[in-house]
């Protein structure tokens, strides 16, 4: 296979990138055609969701008398069961990623979305079940698979006749061309307080998992409109959804202090890994995006992005094979607000907004509501003209990384209904979901219902607790008790993966205990 792999990789290394970025170009204005011709626009909004899962051992063949500080360790997922349950592949062998198919955004679209996700994943626990191992919703896996260091499983690789070939990467050709290519940094780092990780792939971005929702636009021509107020709602939305605040232990610096450690987490390092991993002095790949004042701004950013992996294009009959070139830039076009143009035909071509600053969350319940939340805003927000999107963009941006190291105690600073700034907690969020169950319920969601979708995050304000704050105290406390970041850890990320497997489906984060 790694022979195989190696000389579809040099393949890709051939490919003329002048001549790759000339054809994106062309594309783009393929695309701008088709939007001037109003191609892309639909009569309602839909929404979509991509799930992003990593696999643990489940400790079925464990025996009496086994060592209790055991379990929940990383593991691999055989190519043939993601077939089977038909999940599709990610950057790690033990990655599984479920992709809904787009609902229009009314009650019974919410609805087939959550069931569609709860009988899709039920379905495959049963299935993974039989093979020892459980897939997990999370922001950061911190238990290497077993007998294994988490440092040898990111960095572990190979070279094929002058290819890298990452040992634990999925064989998709585009991850490891882009360790192989002239652009690509070297090596690749891991960036985060205490934590030192140098690797010559990709590998170490598959650390983390996340969801991403996605909203369709109705008319293509306000695109910027829904980009920019998904700027805004972004800082307050990743400071509720906060998940990832460890590493595996054996990736911190030797002799750091544990109590250090705990007190300098940030509240979502996934956002740390995704930049720190894949971005170069040359070509800032992964980052939160400026203003859009056009449509067509939007197209050309992905035309013009720094090209990684200038892949060829085998161009079909979909209508979006038009363009298939810069669909393909778009793979590689990371932001943590982005636009995308696509279509299997004219009829179903759209433009959407996905939102991918959330990190995958405790409970199935919990990540439907951010799908709800994020979807909420977007019919509410422009609809109303909230003043919102008067906030300088530095200040959302500052909001977003302020979230991503402080979670909840990150003082979001906000503009409310009637155009005053605040920065507390209460009013930020009241003023928020308020338009998120406005937005819903203009959708023709009853009151009820979507108040029930936003009531999992109204449970983080009220509380004070996420997932981040959850974990930390965790950790906090076994630390307190004299344990080291090798035993405290682990030890919090079997309790959370144990509430996990009793409530994933028909839980919520805000029943487990400790809440």
């Amino acid at each position: 296979m790694n022979g195989d792999l190696a000389t579809r990789v040099r393949g890709v290394l051939d490919v003329d990138v002048s001549e790759f970025r000339a054809q994106a170009q062309a594309d783009a204005e393929v695309v701008k055609a088709e939007l001037r011709d109003g191609t892309f626009d639909n009569h309602r909004a839909l929404v979509g969701l991509e799930y992003e899962f990593y696999a643990v051992a489940d400790g079925r063949w464990r025996q009496d008398g086994d060592d209790d500080d055991a379990g929940s360790e990383l593991v691999r997922v055989p190519r043939r069961l993601l077939e089977l349950i038909r999940f599709e592949k990610e950057l790690g062998l033990h990655n599984a990623e479920m992709t809904t198919s787009p609902q229009p955004l009314n009650a019974e679209g919410l609805k087939a979305q959550a069931a569609g996700v709860r009988s899709h994943l039920s379905s495959a626990l049963q299935t993974t079940r039989i093979e020892g191992m459980r897939l997990v919703s999370d922001g950061l896996w911190t238990i290497p698979p077993s007998g294994e260091t988490a440092r040898r499983y990111l960095t572990d690789s190979i070279c094929d006749r002058g290819v890298r070939i990452a040992t634990n990467m999925t064989d998709a050709v585009r991850y490891h061309a882009m360790a192989n290519g002239p652009n690509a940094p070297t090596p690749f780092v891991l960036e985060a307080p205490h934590v030192s990780l140098e690797a010559d792939t990709v590998m170490p971005e598959s650390l983390i998992t996340s969801i991403q929702p996605h909203y369709q636009v109705p008319h293509a021509s306000d695109l910027p409109t829904y980009h920019n107020y998904a700027l805004r709602i972004a800082g307050p939305l990743l400071a509720l959804g906060g998940n990832s605040p460890f590493f595996p232990p054996d990736l911190y610096d030797d002799g750091v202090d544990p109590e250090t450690v705990v007190e300098d987490a940030r509240a979502e390092n996934r956002i740390y890994v995704f930049e720190s991993v894949l971005n170069t002095e040359d070509a800032e790949k992964v980052r939160f995006p400026r203003d859009l004042d056009t449509v067509e701004e939007a197209v050309d950013r992905v035309a013009t992005d720094p090209t990684v992996v200038p892949m060829p294009v085998d161009k079909g009959d979909r209508f979006d094979d038009k363009f298939a070139t810069l669909r393909r830039k778009h793979g590689t076009f990371w932001r943590w607000v982005r636009p995308v143009f696509d279509g299997a035909d004219r009829s179903s071509a759209n433009a959407r907004i996905e939102f991918r600053p959330i990190a995958a969350q405790p409970t199935v319940r919990d990540s439907t509501a951010f799908l709800a939340t994020f979807a909420g805003l977007m019919e509410s927000l422009p609809r109303h003209e909230h003043p919102v999107i008067g906030q300088d963009w530095s200040v959302a941006e500052e909001n977003f990384y302020r979230a991503a190291r402080n979670g909840a105690a990150s003082e979001q600073r906000w503009i409310t209904n009637d155009g005053q700034e605040t920065t507390d907690p209460d009013v930020v969020y009241d003023d928020l979901l308020s338009h998120a169950v406005a937005g819903l319920q203009s959708a023709g969601c009853s009151t009820e219902e979507a108040e029930s979708y936003v009531a999992p995050l109204r449970a983080r304000v009220d509380s004070g607790v996420t997932p981040a704050r959850w974990k930390r105290a965790r950790v906090r406390a076994h630390v307190d008790d004299g344990a080291d970041l090798a035993s405290a850890i682990p030890a919090m990320q079997r309790a959370y993966v144990t509430n996990q497997t009793e409530t994933l489906l028909d839980g919520c984060f805000a029943d487990w205990p400790g809440q």
